[in-house]
């Protein structure tokens, strides 16, 4: 088996379907399998999926484990040369699964590569290519200095934005709804940190895939289509909560030892703040918002060139 792809769902039926026929659509000379671990969805995702993909390796949670959790179950049974992490929002291309792995296989001192991931209006994912969130980065992104110098490297460390999106370069980070892993460094570092619920655990494993000693590589001659909640929604409590715990999480671990107390406290108290604001903003924000339209492959190349 070369591919195992790994899709976690939850009360996302009509998404995940979608996801599951843009996979099944791929025209690539590579095995591939797919196991989808459904955590405890209300709605009916689990028997649909079943009824209409039955040959979907589908995992029944009685409860909701979260990401980390819900892609390490899948790992445990993953056949695949390499794994695939997959939101089910999302659409992938024909030749998606074909470019990916056909990159991995001539490059063999990659851990992961991720491809360009496009929103619904055709713009860039800036999570898909990201520097690591160290104090500095963290402080000119939330301030607002990279959206001011957007060509300087120094106010851009976070999402690089100083760099072309059309362009193949190593990246300290990829998203997780797209990131294609060798089985050999999973068996190196290990899985996803389950301490992270449903953000930071796609930072959290790059940043052990490069200290492992591992490349990591941005490669957008493919790209997907990634539904992310639109900004008019208003999110549930626990979204906002779990996305600022990450944050405290990944500095606890990797970058308190190496800050003063100072610096460690400014980031600690400016984590709390974010969240607070975060939450006051929320609560301005209509409660519903539809589903946007998938663009066309011409709509997506409007604002950005897909390179074939």
């Amino acid at each position: 088996m070369d591919l195992s792809i790994l899709i976690v769902s939850y009360n996302t039926c009509r998404l995940t379907l979608d996801c599951l026929q843009s996979v099944y659509d791929s025209r690539t000379v590579y095995t591939y399998e797919v196991i989808v671990v459904d955590n405890a969805s209300s709605d009916d995702s689990v028997e649909v999926i079943a009824r209409d993909y039955p040959q979907v390796t589908l995992v029944k949670n009685s409860t909701n484990t979260g990401f980390a959790k819900a892609n390490n179950q899948a790992m445990a049974i993953a056949k695949g040369r390499y794994v695939l992490l997959l939101n089910s929002d999302t659409i992938v291309q024909p030749d998606t699964f074909q470019t990916m792995i056909s990159y991995m296989d001539e490059h063999l001192d990659l851990g992961a590569t991720g491809c360009k991931v496009i929103l619904p209006d055709g713009s860039l994912d800036k999570a898909c290519k990201r520097g690591f969130p160290t104090p500095s980065a963290s402080f000119y992104y939330a301030f607002g200095f990279s959206k001011l110098f957007p060509d300087n490297p120094r106010f851009n460390q976070y999402q690089l934005g100083y760099l072309d999106p059309n362009d193949t370069y190593p990246v300290d980070c990829l998203v997780g709804a797209f990131m294609l892993v060798r089985q050999e460094t999973i068996a190196q570092i290990g899985g996803l940190d389950e301490t992270f619920f449903m953000y930071g655990e796609d930072i959290d494993w790059c940043y052990r895939i490069k200290q492992a000693g591992w490349g990591i590589q941005y490669y957008p001659e493919t790209y997907i289509v990634h539904y992310k909640g639109a900004s008019s929604r208003r999110k549930p409590f626990k979204i906002i909560y779990e996305f600022h715990r990450a944050m405290w999480v990944f500095h606890r671990k990797h970058f308190k030892k190496n800050y003063s107390w100072l610096t460690n406290t400014a980031v600690f108290c400016g984590i709390g703040l974010k969240f607070t604001l975060s939450l006051l903003k929320n609560r301005l924000l209509p409660s519903g918002a539809g589903r946007p339209v998938t663009p066309r492959p011409e709509q997506a190349g409007a604002n950005m060139e897909v390179k074939r």
